[in-house]
């Protein structure tokens, strides 16, 4: 009895180490599965990187800064693969500076000789440019301004001392103020007190800071300041209708993406921010 029981004590550690043995081959098996499927993890191929946005150039008249820059956000939100570039300035240098070779997708003028120019010019496609809108002109003074100005003759007052127009050669609203003061034979008698801005939207600066007493501005801008007020609107009879002209520019590199925003630009929710900026669709 005494020789099988330490025959059994003998085989007790054997079995347990059997057993451990077998319990660690178990373990293992698990881990060179997970071994084997972080190579495979390791071996696929890697995700593309999203292409880089496409980006546009637009050249427009400064009188539509506020509402492009409302539209570019809603646009870009909606069409991630296109990045818009605005160059704001007067839409006579901008036609200028497009004949120059200047990187330009689109442009948008507050004049429609200017695009004409360009389409004559073959710049632009004829048949991709159109009439977008139209605005109004009106006078506008400093909001706290203590003169009273209700019409072309009262700017010859002795108390205005300057009259601020946008440079009639290359500034769309220059030109349409000079016609309005011919017109009304102002033009003339003015010439001294006229102070002269590179856009409509500096014009509107000079009426803001006080450095003049009265200036020719789009309604649109007047809208966008709360430091001047309309004095009065310009008789439309008096000056060519205010309308802004899109078109493409045929040296864009990026026809498709400059289609499609040419296209959006003519859609109701775009239509829709130039309204409430206060320009008009033309019927």
């Amino acid at each position: 009895m005494r020789k099988k029981a330490v025959r059994n004590q003998l085989w007790v550690p054997i079995i347990a180490m059997t057993l451990l043995i077998a319990g660690c081959g178990t373990k293992t098996e698990p881990m060179a599965e997970a071994g084997a499927g972080s190579k495979q993890q390791q071996s696929a191929s890697p995700a593309q990187a999203p292409a880089e946005a496409v980006e546009l150039t637009i050249s427009a008249a400064a009188s539509l800064t506020d509402a492009l820059k409302e539209i570019q956000t809603a646009y870009q939100a909606k069409v991630k693969s296109t990045k818009l570039n605005f160059n704001f300035g007067a839409s006579g240098a901008l036609q200028q500076q497009i004949e120059q070779g200047a990187p330009a997708d689109l442009f948008l003028s507050a004049a429609t000789k200017n695009m004409k120019t360009l389409v004559d010019k073959q710049l632009i496609d004829a048949g991709k440019q159109k009439n977008l809108l139209t605005n109004e002109l009106v006078v506008v003074v400093p909001s706290d301004g203590k003169v009273s100005i209700g019409s072309e003759a009262d700017l010859s007052k002795p108390e205005v001392l300057h009259v601020a127009i946008g440079i009639p050669e290359s500034v769309p609203a220059g030109s349409y103020a000079k016609e309005a003061l011919t017109y009304s034979k102002q033009w003339d008698s003015l010439q001294p007190r006229l102070v002269q801005g590179k856009d409509v939207r500096q014009v509107l600066q000079y009426i803001e800071t006080g450095n003049a007493e009265a200036g020719f501005v789009y309604k649109t801008d007047a809208l966008t300041s709360s430091k001047v007020k309309v004095a009065f609107a310009v008789d439309p009879k008096s000056y060519q209708a205010v309308e802004y002209p899109i078109g493409i520019v045929k040296s864009t590199k990026h026809s498709k993406e400059a289609e499609d925003f040419y296209n959006y630009l003519q859609s109701k929710e775009a239509l829709d921010v130039f309204v409430k900026f206060g320009f008009t669709v033309p019927k």
